[in-house]
């Protein structure tokens, strides 16, 4: 099971914090989306654009499944895994362990810039992240034993706040 789990939406610092928890925590750092990668041998927006969303749903059923068995450091989810129902389940035996990364928009744009490598907002992507936060927030509330918002903090210190939650645990 993973020391610290990380859920949040799109530009929260999932895998910055991810990393710098890490380094504090003295662990490996995971992250689905690039694990996914490594699975299928393309990256996220080629599997939706080539296989479609629920292709890319069903292989990260897959990896989610199996980075919360395999991995032992800290791992950081793609935004949207948790809305599957078997992410849910196994999410809810490792609450203590979920930390929600918080972000309002205006810290989530310049972060995520609304590319291209971002499949679900490419079309009008402040009205997208906007849409996905209030369809995802009371799930991410409901699975998270720690929250925490990232805005107008640098990673080193939200890791320092998880840090410390975690040594409480």
């Amino acid at each position: 099971m993973p020391r610290a789990i990380l859920i949040g939406p799109p530009g929260a610092g999932k895998s910055t914090i991810g990393k710098a928890l890490a380094k504090k925590l003295n662990v490996d750092f995971a992250d689905t989306d690039q694990l996914i990668e490594q699975h299928a041998a393309k990256k996220i927006t080629d599997i939706f654009v080539e296989d479609g969303e629920a292709v890319f749903r069903d292989m990260e059923n897959v990896v989610v499944a199996k980075a919360l068995q395999e991995t032992s450091g800290v791992l950081a989810l793609g935004g949207g895994s948790v809305m599957s129902a078997p992410t849910q389940e196994l999410l809810a035996s490792m609450k203590p362990h979920v930390i929600l990364l918080e972000v309002s928009i205006s810290q989530a744009a310049p972060r995520v810039g609304f590319n291209k490598d971002r499949p679900l907002l490419m079309v009008n992507p402040r009205q997208q992240w906007q849409s996905l936060l209030e369809k995802r927030l009371p799930t991410y509330r409901a699975l998270a034993g720690f929250t925490v918002s990232t805005d107008s903090m640098k990673p080193a210190e939200v890791a320092g706040m998880i840090a410390t939650y975690l040594e409480e645990l």
